[in-house]
């Protein structure tokens, strides 16, 4: 067997490896989408928000209660999404969306992600809103680092970047809607599109 023979068999082997322990169809695109919505949702809220006669939120005021509705939908068409564009990708890639390395994948990433929301609702409703975008950051910061070993590189990186954002929020918790604009919205934006040119632009 010659030398680049040799070479040859040992990446395909890495990459078989790779696929077999590792998520590799997560979209980038999905991110990218999921940021716009992040950054609708968020003018949406600052809008609800300035133009109430309050000018600020309490947690049993309508406008909190839309803003709330505007969080969750925003939730609900990143995940739809996420999963739609990965189920095609992976079907486009003759790949399993579902084994277990998927379930290692979301197991890892819900469970700090559904503790910090669970939190974040408790100090929700003692009226603590100062610390909310920051602990919002933090955890979905530490949910990303601890599932990325199970997917793509980049989303370790992201999860630094939201976590950092989150400790930033915290000591600055008068900016805590930008740093949740900056986290929740561009940053998904530029990860995504990294992810879509380093991993599936090539592909198509």
């Amino acid at each position: 067997m010659s030398s680049e023979e040799y070479l040859k068999d040992i990446t395909e082997i890495k990459k078989l490896m790779n696929k077999s322990s590792r998520f590799i169809s997560l979209s980038g695109l999905s991110g990218i989408l999921a940021g716009t919505y992040a950054l609708i949702g968020a003018a949406y809220a600052y809008w609800l928000v300035t133009t109430s006669y309050r000018g600020y939120l309490i947690l049993d005021g309508k406008v909190f209660k839309l803003v709330l509705l505007d969080m969750f939908l925003v939730l609900f068409f990143s995940i739809a999404t996420a999963i739609y564009l990965t189920t095609l990708k992976a079907k486009k890639n003759g790949e399993r969306i579902w084994d277990a390395t998927t379930k290692r994948l979301l197991s890892s990433f819900l469970i700090p992600l559904t503790a910090g929301g669970i939190y974040t609702l408790i100090i929700l409703t003692q009226q603590r809103y100062g610390q909310t975008g920051a602990l919002m950051l933090l955890f979905y910061g530490l949910a990303l680092i601890n599932a990325s070993k199970y997917t793509l590189g980049y989303i370790k990186y992201l999860g630094y970047t939201q976590t950092i954002l989150g400790l930033l929020c915290a000591i600055y918790p008068g900016y805590g809607f930008w740093f949740w604009v900056l986290g929740f919205g561009v940053m998904h934006i530029v990860y995504g599109f990294l992810m879509y040119f380093k991993y599936e632009r090539k592909q198509e």
